[in-house]
């Protein structure tokens, strides 16, 4: 199993339009084989000292997988070129964490 941590920076004032894609193309990702979590989070407001300050135009989104194998055809389904192509004019940069448990 591996986990992703996705973090997608999105233009100023887009985070909810990139939301609305995003749930629009969920349900295709959590019916893909090895996908065991897959949803999208937001900075929250707290008063915890080691946050990180509020990123009012990121989405982090949370990933497990049964496998890399898994993880590399999601990053190739038909599915996700389609929301890649609805979204690329929203989304300024993504970077991935992938992670091992231990």
């Amino acid at each position: 199993m591996i986990y992703v941590i996705a973090t997608v920076e999105v233009k100023a004032g887009k985070r909810e339009a990139f939301l609305v894609e995003f749930h629009k193309n969920k349900p295709n990702v959590l019916a893909e084989k090895g996908c065991i979590e897959y949803g999208p989070t937001v900075d929250a407001t707290t008063d915890i000292k080691a946050q990180i300050p509020r990123r009012e135009s990121v989405v982090t989104i949370v990933e497990k997988w049964e496998s890399l194998q898994a993880l590399h055809a999601h990053l190739a389904a038909p599915h996700m070129a389609v929301y890649r192509e609805r979204v690329k004019d929203i989304v300024v940069g993504v970077t991935l964490q992938i992670l091992d448990p231990k």
